[in-house]
């Protein structure tokens, strides 16, 4: 399994905003998607900013180009989301899983 994960900074408001377009359009975009294993959406608060961060995970590089076209490396960022944030990463990065107890409890 790969983990793809990207960042952002947001108002407080602005990671409420966030949250909705991630919960209303983005999972359901990347349910739709062979491979596409799950999604984390972590917030941290950090004074008058919340750092947030998207994992998600996939079953393979092809799966992810699927999603996210040739080069996997661009983060896919709706107009919607560019709203919602105060900055945010245009690329993202990928991460091989090693252990796996959330979805493997052994």
């Amino acid at each position: 399994m790969i983990a793809r994960i990207w960042r952002a900074t947001a108002t407080a408001e602005g990671a409420e905003a966030y949250r909705d377009h991630f919960t209303g359009s983005v999972l359901p975009a990347l349910r739709s998607v062979d491979g596409h294993r799950g999604a984390y959406l972590f917030r941290r608060d950090e004074g008058d900013r919340v750092e947030l961060e998207v994992m998600t995970l996939w079953d393979s590089l092809d799966a992810i180009r699927a999603f996210a076209g040739a080069d996997i490396s661009t983060a896919v960022v709706e107009p919607e989301a560019r709203a919602a944030v105060l900055t945010y990463d245009t690329t993202v990065t990928h991460r091989t899983v090693m252990v796996d107890t959330v979805t493997d409890p052994q």
